[in-house]
């Protein structure tokens, strides 16, 4: 039997859920409220590592430096400012809630127990949007879409295919956009962020979605 296409309402309506899930959690190692983006109707499933202290207090995904640069990528390839972008992109984390500083400086990685506590999101959310392209951004959020550790040349700049939460999609990494990152300033990574921001604009889900805009800016 064919499965049964949601309306957009019922699907914002079910991401609605999700996220007040997500605003319920609570773990001892998280500071700061949860965040998470509008509950967009959109088969383009982009998902970070984790907030930073600014992005809590400002209520959205990616809202700091590393944001600013994202943008500017995603704007190269999709032809839409930062504004468009979240209103037509879905945009995840692995993890919610800023996990706070590492004892050595700079963001906290998750823990394995924190990563598997909100999994159970992730799960959901690509249940209910059925994404056809997944961009996983940074090191740990590849990690955790492809189900192995890969160096980040050997899967950057390249069109992968697999199952992702049972769902299958085309898979599109980016490095972490963190100014403290040197990797995409440098080769190969230049080049490799080059070749992914070129796919992201070819991909057929980014033209559909960006069609619009891609008209009035030509």
């Amino acid at each position: 039997m064919a499965r049964r296409v949601a309306s957009e309402a019922e699907v914002v309506a079910a991401l609605e859920a999700v996220h007040e899930d997500i605003r319920a959690l609570t773990l001892p190692g998280f500071m700061g409220p949860a965040v998470h983006g509008p509950p967009v109707a959109s088969r383009i499933f982009l998902i970070g590592q984790a907030p930073g202290p600014h992005e809590g207090e400002l209520g959205r995904p990616f809202a700091w430096t590393a944001g600013k640069t994202l943008f500017r990528w995603l704007e190269r390839a999709t032809g839409a400012a930062e504004e468009e972008v979240r209103r037509r992109v879905y945009i995840a984390a692995v993890v919610r809630c800023f996990p706070g500083k590492a004892k050595g400086g700079g963001d906290r990685v998750p823990s394995p127990e924190e990563i598997e506590a909100s999994r159970g999101f992730i799960a959901r959310e690509i249940e209910i949007l059925r994404p056809t392209l997944v961009i996983p951004v940074g090191r740990l959020a590849i990690e955790q879409v492809l189900g192995r550790k890969p160096p980040l040349e050997e899967v950057v700049g390249k069109r992968l295919r697999l199952h992702y939460h049972g769902v299958e999609s085309d898979v599109v990494c980016l490095p972490h956009p963190s100014g403290a990152s040197t990797w995409f300033k440098m080769e190969p990574g230049k080049t490799r962020l080059e070749e992914a921001l070129a796919l992201l604009s070819r991909h057929p889900e980014v033209r559909r979605t960006f069609k619009a805009g891609r008209r009035s800016s030509a």
